[in-house]
């Protein structure tokens, strides 16, 4: 089994949950705030919902 998507719509389809969580939902001890919130993207950590919604 391979261990990559070999279409690149494939692989954005399967990681970007995964960045929208990291960026915008989960809390950094370092920074304590989300990424997003740290750049002055948004002012909110987002529920998955919220990052759901943005995908479908």
């Amino acid at each position: 089994m391979n261990a990559y998507r070999k279409k690149l719509e494939s692989f954005k389809a399967a990681i970007g949950p995964d960045f929208g969580n990291y960026n915008f939902a989960k809390m950094h001890n370092t920074l304590r705030s989300t990424p997003a919130m740290e750049a002055g993207v948004t002012d909110h950590a987002w529920s998955l919902e919220e990052i759901i919604g943005l995908i479908c």
